[in-house]
């Protein structure tokens, strides 16, 4: 089940927050997780048994990690079976045929006969982020950073919360412990809720599915002169994040409604003035978890020099990879990793800190463009063929031209338009939402925006979400 669908709009969720409401209090997390496992198993039931499956793990060494009189082996033991059964569970679903793969492909290449047939794994939807999350519960309760959830049924809820279930933000149990306990359910917070959701909606089917449509033509192109390659990359720069941001604001939206306060997610990334500023603002939930959990206990910045750009490069790499099990996110992760060593090199400064903002601005996100290219492609193949089409061109150029014809429609030209507009000009949701629930006109603003949005859900042929892969 997606927020952008008919389902969820119509049936789910007027169902949730009218029994949420209506229920005592004591009742709500029970309800909420039964909820959320619903929702969850909309596409495969057996996935629910899997994340409950962790559940159970995480809280039992939690019980372990805080045990009155515990020794600190046995607390030890049970924060490393925590991380163990979590890792492999991510490890098998998302890593083990890529690993098959290449094991198969490196013994062929040395004269083996072919393998046997791949194994066929569906990979459950989100399992990247309920890991994370729960995986860092029995973390921060051993280093003390948490106090242990009273409930077996408040922990469950937070780890199958549906609003942020299958793409983040991550959050940390911590950040909504006492709001798992008692959390308040007034009316300035749900129309706050709306709002956020109604924006977040509106990002997601008006901008992020419409640029979309751009970037699918170009990627998937033979032929493409060097600015088509330049606009179908752009369009996949805004593409992505209208999708993602969209999502986090719908997911902060609704946990709104349900009275919790999500971390926020997302801050004009694309006006970072380099490579570091860029991940304090993108996907914040994710970078500073990989800080938390990886980055600092890999020993951050606290040896040589060396280990210092050793741990960034490392870091940034399996943060590619959590992505996705290929070459082009291991890719995608090591030109970042690669950035933010040249950055500490120069003093946590870019290279370019001396130029005008605007320009530090633009070098930046064209750094990040380039990113983009691997991130996108299916392949490094095609990467590298998307690479030279955005600097010498590929293909037939006749064939070039009737890309372009499609790529350059005034509706995506507006699109396009509309989208840059926002990204670096545009006020951000945490800003518009106070104005959305003070005054009337802005509040009938945004109810005519989810309208229109809703409509063109129903018109839209397809409605992708990029980050469920994930």
């Amino acid at each position: 089940m997606v927020f952008t669908s008919q389902v969820f709009l119509f049936y789910f969720l007027p169902l949730v927050l009218l029994c949420t409401y209506v229920l005592p209090v004591r009742g709500r997390n029970a309800f909420l997780t039964l909820a959320s496992y619903v929702f969850y198993g909309w596409w495969s039931p057996w996935f629910v048994l899997l994340m409950l499956g962790s559940t159970v793990v995480d809280w039992y060494c939690g019980l372990a990690v805080t045990r009155p009189g515990a020794s600190e082996r046995t607390r030890k033991g049970a924060v490393l079976t925590s991380v163990v059964v979590n890792l492999a569970l991510l490890g098998f679903f998302k890593y083990a045929v890529f690993v098959q793969e290449n094991v198969q492909r490196a013994l062929e290449a040395f004269g083996a006969e072919p393998g046997a047939a791949l194994w066929q794994i569906v990979l459950p939807v989100g399992i990247s982020f309920y890991t994370f999350q729960s995986m860092s519960y029995s973390i921060d309760l051993y280093r003390g950073h948490a106090r242990r959830a009273q409930r077996f049924v408040d922990f469950a809820c937070y780890v199958s919360m549906f609003p942020q279930l299958v793409a983040g933000p991550i959050v940390r149990y911590r950040e909504v412990a006492d709001q798992l306990a008692q959390r308040p359910q007034r009316g300035e917070l749900f129309a706050s809720g709306v709002a956020t959701f109604a924006i977040g909606f509106a990002k997601k089917v008006l901008i992020a599915n419409t640029v979309g449509e751009i970037a699918d033509l170009c990627f998937g192109a033979g032929s493409l002169p060097p600015h088509v390659a330049w606009f179908g990359l752009l369009a996949y720069a805004f593409q992505i994040y209208f999708d993602f941001s969209g999502y986090s604001d719908m997911a902060i939206g609704l946990g709104a409604m349900l009275g919790f306060s999500l971390p926020l997610n997302f801050r004009s990334p694309y006006r970072a003035d380099s490579i570091t500023d860029f991940w304090r603002r993108w996907h914040i939930s994710l970078s500073t978890w990989l800080r938390d959990y990886l980055y600092i206990p890999l020993g951050g910045n606290r040896g040589s020099v060396r280990i210092t750009y050793r741990n960034l490069l490392l870091t940034m790499v399996l943060g590619g990879l959590w992505h996705g099990a290929q070459w082009t996110f291991l890719l995608w992760g090591v030109w970042h990793g690669l950035l933010l060593a040249a950055e500490r090199m120069a003093g946590k400064r870019a290279f370019w800190s001396g130029l005008p903002r605007p320009l530090r601005v633009a070098v930046t996100f064209v750094l990040v463009l380039l990113s983009w290219v691997p991130f996108r492609a299916p392949d490094l193949t095609s990467a590298g063929r998307y690479f030279a089409a955005l600097f010498v061109g590929a293909g037939e150029p006749q064939a070039g031209v009737i890309t372009a014809a499609r790529a350059f429609q005034p509706f995506y030209l507006c699109a396009m338009a509309l989208a840059a507009l926002l990204v670096w000009r545009g006020l951000e949701t945490r800003e518009l939402v106070p104005r959305a629930t003070a005054r009337a006109l802005p509040a009938l603003a945004v109810v005519a925006l989810l309208l229109v949005s809703v409509v063109a859900m129903f018109a839209q042929a397809e409605n992708p979400f990029l980050y469920f892969q994930f």
